[in-house]
């Protein structure tokens, strides 16, 4: 499932080298001709990565391992949701697969020992995972709302195999959606050999527009279902409570005859909003940071700006 440290990786994500310009024989750090950006902090990022990702891995594939488990293995009846879940913790596990990969880069100061086309694979499979993993998590939250709205409809139209359908339409979506990444590979940069790093102003541009594809249907879109669906979910609990409060006629005699209910209904509501609080926490400062970041180096924002983002 998605995790907040596997999402971390996510946030790193967005510090995007700056722009390459080639003089001669050498090569500087710059947004234009006249003005040079400093990377005297490259070799503290390259450690702070190296040490999030060799935190993150283990308990990312641990607990993906696990859930992954859980799901094929001791899950006696399949639902649509138990379907939904699972593809989520698929995907987690095959991105925490690649954090070695990413680990052993930065450890060796963003120099890439590995095949080109591993370096292809691995930028490929993280814009896989973070967005399956965004319309896996608003493929359960409609669930939910149909589950709570509209209980016969879920009954008949919630079924494992249209689950199935739908998260093979989200794998062909989001990975057709991500396939201009896999050309864009290794490259060499003051003499060694670079991965994850856009490699020509014309890279940037491609990014720059592929970001506000990304942010609009594999977040904004998604988050805005996810927030019509568990509003409506929060409507419904509450206004629920209060009928039953009126029909009874006292507040006293429905205590004590619904506790149960009671306590269902404040579980539902705290996990509505853990649910809504975890997205927005894994999600918008990654979608916030990484488009600054862009316009900060498409925009020549300057400097300061740029090199302030890329911390």
């Amino acid at each position: 499932m998605t995790t907040p440290w596997l999402e971390t990786s996510h946030w790193l994500e967005y510090t995007l080298p700056p722009v390459i310009i080639h003089h001669g024989n050498h090569t500087t750090t710059a947004l234009n001709s006249n003005q040079s950006c400093s990377g005297d902090d490259e070799l503290f990022k390259y450690r702070a990565y190296t040490v999030t990702y060799l935190l993150v891995f283990p308990m990312a594939l641990l607990s993906n391992s696990g859930a992954l488990f859980v799901f094929l293995r001791l899950t006696p009846k399949w639902s649509a949701s138990s379907v939904l879940m699972t593809n989520l913790a698929l995907s987690d596990a095959c991105f925490s697969l690649t954090l070695p990969l990413r680990l052993a880069y930065y450890f060796r100061g963003a120099r890439w020992d590995l095949p080109d086309w591993l370096c292809r694979l691995c930028v490929f499979c993280f814009y896989l995972n973070l967005y399956t993993s965004v319309l896996f998590l608003t493929g359960l939250s409609v669930l939910r709302w149909l589950a709570v709205l509209k209980p016969l409809r879920h009954r008949a139209f919630a079924t494992p195999l249209r689950a199935s359908l739908a998260c093979l339409g989200v794998w062909l979506f989001v990975g057709g959606a991500s396939v201009p990444f896999l050309f864009s590979g290794t490259w060499v940069r003051a003499g060694l050999t670079r991965c994850f790093e856009p490699r020509n102003p014309a890279s940037w541009k491609m990014i720059f527009i592929l970001n506000y594809v990304g942010m609009t249907f594999g977040f904004l879109i998604p988050f805005v279902t996810i927030l019509g669906c568990y509003g409506s979910i929060i409507h419904r609990l509450t206004a629920t409570a209060s009928s039953l409060v009126g029909l009874t006629g006292s507040l006293n005699r429905n205590k004590r005859q619904n506790p149960g209910r009671r306590r269902r209904r404040r579980r539902s509501l705290r996990l509505v909003a853990m649910v809504i609080c975890t997205f927005l926490l894994c999600f918008l400062p990654y979608h916030v940071a990484r488009s600054l970041h862009l316009h900060a180096v498409v925009d020549r924002w300057g400097c300061v700006a740029t090199v302030t983002l890329q911390r």
